[in-house]
């Protein structure tokens, strides 16, 4: 099974975020403030790591979507992905033109995981609502709110298939 995992907002947030609840995380990101974009004092949100390299030890083969199109941002976000002990998994971008959307459909996962995107637009800045008709019939999709985490997850990675059908744990 192919997982794709967003990684800002999903997986990791800003250091400041540490200890205090998901709406105060929402808001200093709202603020814009300078920690937010400080990706050298980037945290892993709640046990992110260990549910990933989970999935992974499962058999999942996990790649991840970030948020930066400059070279330089894109070798940051790798940077955090091994400070913070991810597992091995490619780091995906978007090309210049190239929305969350097409990305996700070039790659093709099983599963994608992304979060709300509510500090910074909401649907507008996600790749759920922009998948094609195609490409929702075969990725199943899950959306977690934005710097929550994914702890609620199913620890088992086959469960994520139907994770938001009928008679399964929904967030």
């Amino acid at each position: 099974m192919k997982i794709m995992v967003f990684t800002h907002g999903t997986i990791v947030m800003q250091g400041e975020g540490m200890g205090i609840s998901r709406e105060e995380r929402v808001r200093q990101s709202l603020e814009r403030r300078p920690t937010v974009f400080d990706r050298d004092r980037y945290v892993a949100i709640g046990l992110a790591v260990g549910k990933l390299w989970s999935w992974q030890r499962q058999g999942a083969e996990l790649s991840y979507l970030g948020p930066s199109r400059k070279p330089e941002s894109m070798v940051k976000n790798e940077q955090v992905l091994r400070r913070l002990g991810f597992p091995p998994g490619t780091l995906y971008h978007r090309e210049p033109t190239e929305t969350y959307a097409q990305v996700v459909e070039r790659v093709s996962p099983d599963v994608l995981v992304e979060d709300d995107c509510e500090s910074i637009g909401g649907e507008a800045e996600m790749a759920t609502p922009h998948l094609s008709a195609e490409a929702c019939a075969r990725i199943t999709t899950i959306v977690v709110p934005e710097l929550g985490g994914i702890d609620r997850l199913p620890d088992d990675h086959a469960r994520l298939i139907s994770w938001n059908k009928p008679g399964e744990g929904e967030l």
